[in-house]
């Protein structure tokens, strides 16, 4: 492992087991088995290692949703995916899961405000290569990129979050079918006209 990856691995680590403030340099120095300089050779601070840890992050668990979703799947299938991808992003990187969803109103953040939002542009626009030419076909509704992912990823996120705070032991991955069946309700059109259909 190159010393950049341990010292963020090692920041990670300490920040989850112990909490932000309470990770010192010194500790991560020392859990990362690296010298003060080679700290400071990579981040000007433990701020600026936090947020290349935030960016770091966001950018593997963008990778793994759009794995998700390859150019041949469908809209219900792709649904599925994504849903899926989420919850096992998050159950099998708890650690940086946790960071995500407990860092992001840290002072720090707002250091990386733009490259944060550059980072989120290309993920959606990459979502929408699949998701558009599917909402023109009139498979899944036309919503915005922001309603889109609210509706697929927002019930699994609060399952998720419960999750990692502790306050439900539940692994996620057992409501999974049935946020499946809520995300796929929500935005896929022909889902709607099978229930009108049945009705």
């Amino acid at each position: 492992m190159q010393t950049r990856e341990r010292i963020l691995t090692a920041g990670l680590s300490l920040i989850d087991a112990r909490g932000y403030e309470a990770a010192t340099v010194a500790s991560i120095r020392s859990e990362a088995g690296v010298s003060n300089g080679s700290f400071f050779h990579f981040f000007d601070s433990k701020e600026g290692m936090a947020a290349e840890l935030f960016l770091d992050a966001i950018r593997a668990y963008h990778q793994a949703m759009l794995r998700a979703v390859r150019d041949d799947i469908g809209a219900a299938e792709g649904i599925a995916a994504l849903v899926r991808a989420h919850i096992s992003w998050v159950t099998t990187n708890k650690p940086k899961a946790r960071f995500l969803f407990e860092q992001a109103r840290a002072e720090w953040f707002e250091s990386i405000t733009e490259a944060l939002r550059a980072e989120n542009a290309a993920y959606g626009q990459s979502l929408d290569r699949w998701r558009l030419p599917l909402v023109e076909a009139g498979h899944l509704r036309a919503v915005s990129g922001l309603v889109f992912s609210s509706q697929v990823i927002g019930p699994a996120q609060i399952f998720c979050r419960a999750w990692l705070s502790g306050r439900d032991r539940t692994d996620p991955a057992k409501y999974a079918q049935d946020l499946v069946d809520c995300a796929v309700r929500a935005v896929v059109v022909g889902d709607e006209k099978a229930r009108r259909r049945r009705r």
